[in-house]
């Protein structure tokens, strides 16, 4: 029978135990059940780890049978795993999070991975595998949903986003205009549409088209901070700077952890050479997102513009080594990638 690709990272799973190297307590026929799995062997290796009397064979060999799809007789194996030992109990983990998925008992399979030791939190392993649970769990709930409410506003909904995704634009506004029309008071559609036409076109009937999307959001939400942001860059654009000031004023008042809203408004200020203002809210901004690269520029130009010459070179520098390309094999790869042959 040929691996699928489930088996084949179990299978690795179980080639990383001998990479490690087998403790005191493997015996041979552990070792010879870790080769013929690693192998495809699974017969062979069912076999083997049945007649060994390592602590942990009776785990590996339901994992072999959980990847062979015999799940009911591996569970609870599984389930007794010696947590300690954290290749087996991610082996173990991972295999009965693949049955309950294959079951659609996708709560079982959240459980079986956030149970894992802590230190499996951040492993590519279980983060794929709980990601790919996410996927699931996710086209499972839009496939109920398109079958049992097909003319609902949240099929248009989500039909809209699936299109931005795709890029598909003129298709995503139809879809939103259509969610709109039959639930015209549901917040984020409204705002959700105006960023679909900013993506789509830039051109000044497309900002118009945006901004009256973006005005329509605030009166259903008058507290929606990121719409007020839209309305003020919007604004901007259109060379209106006093009424996009009054918008990022009011985001800011709305959000003042609004790291885009605040860099906006000190560029506000500093066009007015409010330069003191403008840096109080450039040091907010990068207080909270230290790596922004348009808090630091206009940082250093507030600081410059406000005579302060010391603490302008200071950003700058600061600025410079965000900037700096990173040094190492990655990089020395996208170098190389980037040459002219």
């Amino acid at each position: 029978m040929p691996a699928t690709r489930g088996q084949l990272t179990v299978a690795a799973g179980l080639a990383c135990l001998l990479a490690a190297g087998a403790p005191a307590t493997a015996d041979q026929p552990f070792e010879d059940g870790l080769r013929h799995f690693g192998s495809g062997e699974y017969t062979a290796a069912k076999q083997r780890f049945a007649a060994s009397s390592d602590p942990r064979a009776p785990t590996l060999e339901a994992v072999v049978d959980a990847s062979l799809g015999q799940c009911a007789q591996a569970l609870e194996r599984l389930e007794a795993t010696d947590r300690q030992d954290l290749t087996v109990a991610k082996l173990a983990g991972l295999a009965m999070a693949r049955c309950a998925i294959a079951e659609k008992r996708f709560d079982a399979a959240f459980s079986a991975l956030t149970d894992m030791p802590a230190e499996l939190s951040d492993d590519p392993d279980v983060l794929y595998e709980t990601a790919r649970l996410y996927l699931k769990g996710w086209n499972e709930a839009v496939e109920a949903m398109f079958a049992s409410a097909p003319a609902s506003f949240r099929v248009n909904q989500l039909s809209a986003e699936i299109f931005e995704i795709q890029g598909r634009y003129d298709d995503a506004v139809r879809e939103y205009r259509k969610a709109i029309e039959k639930a015209p008071a549901t917040l984020n559609l409204h705002y959700r549409l105006g960023r679909a036409l900013l993506m789509r076109s830039h051109e000044p009937e497309a900002l118009t088209e945006a901004l009256e999307e973006f005005r329509a959001e605030l009166e259903l939400n008058p507290s929606d901070a990121v719409a007020e942001f839209q309305v003020g860059q919007i604004l901007q654009v259109l060379g209106q700077p006093s009424e996009a000031l009054a918008h990022f004023e009011r985001a800011v008042l709305l959000d003042d952890e609004f790291p885009e809203a605040l860099i906006a408004l000190a560029k506000e200020r500093s066009s007015r050479e409010q330069y003191d203002e403008a840096i109080a809210l450039l040091e907010r901004a990068l207080a909270l997102h230290p790596a922004s690269e348009p808090a630091h520029y206009s940082l250093m130009l507030a600081y410059r513009n406000a005579g302060r010459r010391q603490d302008a070179r200071r950003v700058q520098q600061a600025l410079e080594e965000l900037q700096a390309p990173s040094e190492g094999e990655f990089s020395d790869f996208l170098k190389r990638i980037g040459e002219v042959p």
